[in-house]
């Protein structure tokens, strides 16, 4: 399974767009906050994909929740954007979150800036901000509950 991972795209669909024209064999796309609603109209180019996301400290107004688990090719995913966490000051809160969720990949976003790391049993990844200069995206790869992760720059 191939999974897209995005945050902090506020507002500018220009690039959600060109990550899913290079991934368009992509079985899911996971936006992780501060997308402003633009992820309404991929919805409706990109139909064979499944969408997962979350709200954002910039989302006013949105009915998104702030954070989701799901399972997918046997692996549990928690996702949340990480500003109720203090994503910005530590790790630890969401760590903490997500092995409480008994989570194997924690997906995050927030600080702008990409993570991928691995620690006891659990992937952290932050994909960056996928809008804006040096714009960032996470791409997962599972295969039988084996996670192969990557940070890639959209330019």
């Amino acid at each position: 399974m191939k999974i897209i991972v995005v945050s902090d795209s506020h507002g500018s669909s220009y690039e959600l767009k060109k990550i899913l024209d290079m991934h368009k064999n992509a079985d899911v796309v996971v936006h992780c906050g501060d997308s402003r609603g633009e992820m309404d109209s991929l919805k409706m180019i990109y139909k064979d994909k499944m969408y997962f996301e979350v709200k954002g400290n910039c989302d006013l107004g949105s009915t998104l929740p702030n954070t989701l688990t799901f399972d997918l090719d046997g692996i549990r995913f928690f996702v949340t954007h990480g500003h109720l966490y203090n994503a910005k000051l530590t790790l630890y809160n969401l760590i903490c979150a997500a092995r409480e969720n008994s989570a194997n990949v924690l997906l995050f976003g927030h600080t702008h800036q990409s993570l991928c790391d691995y620690d006891d049993g659990l992937y952290i990844i932050n994909p960056g901000s996928c809008s804006g200069y040096n714009a960032t995206y996470a791409l997962i790869e599972t295969n039988n509950g084996k996670i192969l992760t990557n940070i890639l720059n959209i330019n």
